[in-house]
């Protein structure tokens, strides 16, 4: 099915599972697919930042998509189509689209500057993918340094009714979010749905201000699935507990530089990925890094045994 603007729950940033000599690990992208589903997540985000997306050629970031796309069951599969030129972004949209996406998203260029630029290139850019296809505004001015005020995004939305869904990533941005849904509320914007990033690092107020659910990859989806669920159902204390005790490890995750080694090592010690590597150029952990991140799981297991990680997962 494809994004619509009550789209809500969990959707998985999938990190792109590489072996030692840098190809892309089909095994472990096929244990990724059927984690993430298990865990409960409504969809699955392929080819984002934190996907390494930029290192793949188009031959393998089609495949890597098209495989996914065939493993996800009743999960809707986002793919990610910033492109540096409209022709990459055009001919990657329609592929995945084609073999059975539910939209894609697209992220600002970090050329842009003024507001009337971000409007324009969104609407160029649906222009050149075209009206039919339901796409993702992701605004992520920290890494993206791409700074859209709500006001731009009410006009990108309005302008364009293809855009179904805000990948909400600034910080600090509750604001933005009471501020959207007040435009919404007022009719002053049309109806969106709001997932949120980060690594879920603001996930339990974001619920409270709004959002209709996470899209970001933090190596327990599991529990982010039922941290929104248990937002959705209005018990906020057990939300924030068990977002608490994950809290600190999510905090270590977002070190700049290393917050993919880190994820990818988790996943790897969930029995998820059998390699923690990226694609070149990129940071290893150190020994001493490994240790912390133990150290916080096994803190974490004391209130959520999802985080006893010795025998996870013997069944993928």
């Amino acid at each position: 099915m494809k994004l619509e603007e009550m789209t809500s729950g969990v959707f998985a940033i999938a990190p792109t599972p590489f072996s030692e000599d840098g190809a892309i690990d089909n095994l472990s992208l096929d244990r990724l697919t059927e984690f993430y589903a298990e865990s409960g997540c409504k969809g699955i985000t392929v080819l984002g930042i934190m996907g390494e997306a930029p290192k793949l050629e188009f031959k393998e970031a089609l495949d890597l998509a098209k495989r996914v796309i065939d493993r996800a069951g009743d999960m809707s599969v986002v793919v990610g189509v910033s492109a540096a030129g409209f022709a990459a972004m055009r001919t990657l949209s329609h592929n995945v689209m084609d073999a059975g996406a539910a939209g894609v998203m697209i992220a600002p260029p970090p050329a842009l500057r003024t507001d009337d630029q971000i409007i324009g290139y969104f609407r160029q850019a649906v222009e050149v993918i075209g009206p039919d296809v339901p796409w993702v505004l992701q605004d992520y001015p920290l890494t993206l340094t791409v700074v859209m005020t709500p006001g731009v995004i009410r006009q990108i939305i309005e302008d364009n009714p293809s855009c179904v869904m805000l990948k909400h990533e600034d910080w600090p941005g509750l604001e933005k979010i009471s501020m959207l849904r007040t435009f919404q509320e007022t009719g002053k914007m049309r109806p969106i749905s709001i997932l949120t990033g980060n690594g879920g690092l603001f996930l339990d107020f974001e619920m409270e201000r709004g959002a209709d659910g996470a899209m970001t990859g933090y190596a327990f989806p599991d529990m982010l699935v039922e941290t929104v669920r248990l937002s959705h159902e209005g018990k906020t204390d057990a939300a924030h507990d068990l977002f608490d005790a994950h809290l600190p490890l999510i905090r270590y995750e977002q070190q700049q530089g290393i917050g993919l080694a880190v994820r990818k090592y988790v996943l790897k010690r969930r029995g998820i990925l059998t390699s923690d590597a990226q694609r070149r150029p990129w940071p290893k952990l150190t020994p001493k890094a490994m240790q912390e991140i133990d150290y916080l799981l096994a803190r974490v297991a004391r209130y959520d045994k999802r985080a006893a990680l010795e025998a996870q997962l013997t069944s993928y």
